[in-house]
Parts: structure tokens; sequence; C-alpha cells
């Protein structure tokens, strides 16, 4: 059997170096002052600490495949790639230009000698200011199975809760309508899809639950004639641990979700729906009572010794 490791990480405003010629004017003037004395010496620190971290996933194997969300291009992927060399994975980056207002994409970072990535397609969130798409990956295994991967990060809360949450149903609803299209372009009912990001929304919340139709218990999505996810991050609020911190409460915004193809194994491949897990190696945690992320910011005072504010989060897929 064959077993596959799984992450996903918001890096945190992870930007090409200040005045960068690979960034469009328009983009210039929205965030340039905000990337001010965003040096290529600070970008490559926050590289390594980055890289640091990804290296000691997976039994210090490197992931598989790891989602990333709040890249600015391509670039700064490939630079993270030569700084996971030691690993010795021939990674690869799979990125779509988005036209985000903040310039921030998804992305993966993925094993050419463990997945071929064969198509990849960006759906567009309708919504008045631009925000990330969702980003879809048919990759193939070697054994020739098919893992349809949907990369995620929904429009944020920082306007307030319930004051955005109606952009977050326009996303969940894209979700769950580009689950059903894929069903019905591979003619399988089976396929294997797995959704993952940051999602701003809790596995409880509207959006996820009616909207992406996201589902805590395997009955509900193997007996369901339609399309349904299993949020795999249910056992995770119950242990009280959070992917992010918002006034020093935990939350669980970075989720994994798997259609009832992984779900069952029909698909030819299985999702371990036991195996998700909070990423939070030492030098991650703040010290004190509240144990959130370490953030490495960015302006004129970052924090070199930080990583993000969210956690990774891992899971594993097997395949006989």
């Amino acid at each position: 059997m064959l077993e596959y490791n799984v992450a996903f990480w918001n890096v945190e405003n992870l930007f090409d170096e200040e005045d960068s010629p690979r960034r469009t004017e328009k983009l210039e003037r929205t965030i340039g002052r905000e990337l001010k004395d965003w040096t290529p010496e600070l970008l490559d620190r926050k590289l390594d600490q980055l890289a640091s971290i990804i290296q000691q996933m997976n039994d210090g194997n490197g992931p598989d495949l790891l989602g990333v969300c709040e890249v600015e291009n391509e670039h700064v992927l490939n630079l993270l790639v030569a700084k996971l060399a030691a690993l010795g994975r021939n990674y690869m980056v799979a990125h779509d230009d988005t036209a985000d207002s903040r310039g921030i994409d998804v992305a993966y970072i993925y094993d050419a000698a463990v997945f071929t990535a064969e198509e990849q397609f960006s759906h567009y969130i309708v919504k008045r200011s631009a925000t990330r798409d969702l980003f879809q990956v048919n990759f193939r295994t070697n054994s020739g199975n098919l893992l349809v991967v949907v990369g995620n990060h929904w429009p944020s809360r920082s306007r307030g809760q319930y004051e955005t949450e109606p952009y977050r149903i326009i996303a969940a609803e894209t979700l769950g309508y580009f689950h059903e299209r894929i069903r019905a372009i591979q003619q399988n009912t089976n396929v294997a899809v797995l959704a993952m990001g940051d999602f701003n929304d809790e596995p409880f919340d509207r959006s996820l639950v009616n909207y992406a139709l996201s589902e805590q218990t395997r009955s509900k999505v193997t007996r369901a004639r339609s399309p349904k996810f299993l949020n795999l991050m249910w056992p995770i609020l119950g242990e009280r641990k959070g992917t992010y911190f918002y006034n020093n409460d935990p939350m669980v915004l970075d989720q994994f979700m798997v259609s009832k193809g992984l779900v069952t194994g029909k698909s030819g491949i299985t999702a371990d729906i036991n195996s998700a897990k909070v990423v939070t190696f030492p030098e991650m945690v703040a010290t004190g009572v509240y144990k959130k992320p370490v953030r490495f910011g960015r302006g004129t005072s970052p924090n070199v010794d930080g990583f993000s504010d969210h956690f990774p989060i891992m899971m594993r897929l097997s395949e006989v």
C-alpha cells in the first residue's frame, strides 16, 4: 500500500520583494506601501523559516503535496522550493495568477515523482472586489488514479464575520457547483475530490455546511445522492485546538474536506479520515497562556524568528 502525505499552509503574506519588477503597476499602487522595507534579505529569512517547518513534516521527509495560500507569484514559490533541496524531492509548482485585489494566490508544491499534474483550472468567484479563485489541479498517481484537488482561500472576516459571510457563501456555492461538475465531467460519482484551504469559516458555519455541503459524519456523505464532502476537521474542534487565533481564541479555519470516493476508497484512493491534524512544532508556538502561532509579520519590525499567523494542517491518503 502506498501512503501520501498531504499538507496545507496559509503562509501569511509571502510577497515578492519591495519594488519587484515582477509586480504590475496596478498592484504596486495597491500594496506598495504595505511592502515598505520588505527587502530581499527579509524575504530570504521568511523563506528559510517556512522551509524549516516544511522539511520537518512527514517525519522529516516533507509532504508529497503541499497546498499554500497568500503567495504573490510563482517566483517566490520557486525560491521556497529551492530551500527544500535537502529533502531530495522533485518538487514542482502549480500556480495561476488571479485577480485578487492584494495579488495573493492559492498554489501547490508537489513531488513530481509521486504525482503528475495533468490539468489546472482557476474558478472565478463572482464578487464586486476581486478575491482569490478556487484553484483546481487534476493530479494523477503513478498507479493511474485521478486525484482532483481544489485549493481555497475564501474572503476574510476582516470587516466583520456576519458582514462578510455572504462572500464566503458565494465561494462555498462555487465550490459546491464545481464538485458537481467534476463528477459530471468525469462521469463518476466516486471521483476523488479533495478540497483544502483557508476557508475563513469554521466547520460548523453555514457556508461550509449549507452551501459547500460538508458533513460531520461518514454515512451522510456515502449515502447521499448529491455531491457532499466529509469535513475531516471536526475532531480538531473537540480538542480545542486551532489553526488560527482571534482575540486569543482558537479557530479551525484551515480544513480538509473529502468526497465520497475518497471516503469509501472506490476512487482507488482512500482518505484516512482520522489522520487530519494541526502541525505545531515547538518553535512555531508562542509561549505563555495562548498557544497561538508565532508570526513573521512584515514592514519595519517583523519577527525574524516567526513563521506565519496560521498553523499548517496535514492528512494522509492511501492507495492499494
